[in-house]
């Protein structure tokens, strides 16, 4: 695990339909994921996403994975982070991400 996100193994296929992500891990098991947020990086030309299975760890924090992606559909599959730069990417905007999350002070639900 590398400081709150944790590699998930490459998926055989993933379906993106809007904000839910269906994936088929190794064992032919279909899990349902939220998408988080999509982005191109310039510094490494790949696409990202990022998504939760709304588990939790064992410190109570909902885990979040990230996963290279191709943003046509035309290649369905998850493929992982390869290099310390690529997470080094990816914890750079998630902490913006939750930072903004912070900020905004409110829920998915419109509370605060």
């Amino acid at each position: 695990m590398k400081k709150g996100i944790e590699e998930k193994e490459v998926f055989e296929k993933t379906v993106l339909q809007d904000e839910k992500l269906i994936i088929k891990n190794d064992k032919g098991e279909r899990i349902e994921c939220d998408k988080l947020f999509t982005f191109d990086s310039d510094e490494t030309g790949k696409s990202y996403i990022a998504y939760t299975d709304n588990t939790l760890d064992k410190d109570g924090k909902t885990r979040v994975y990230a996963s290279i992606y191709d943003p046509t559909g035309k290649d369905p599959s998850l493929k992982p982070l390869t290099s310390e730069k690529e997470w080094k990417v990816i914890e750079i905007i998630l902490s913006a991400a939750q930072e903004k999350f912070k900020e905004d002070g409110s829920t998915d639900d419109g509370r605060e």
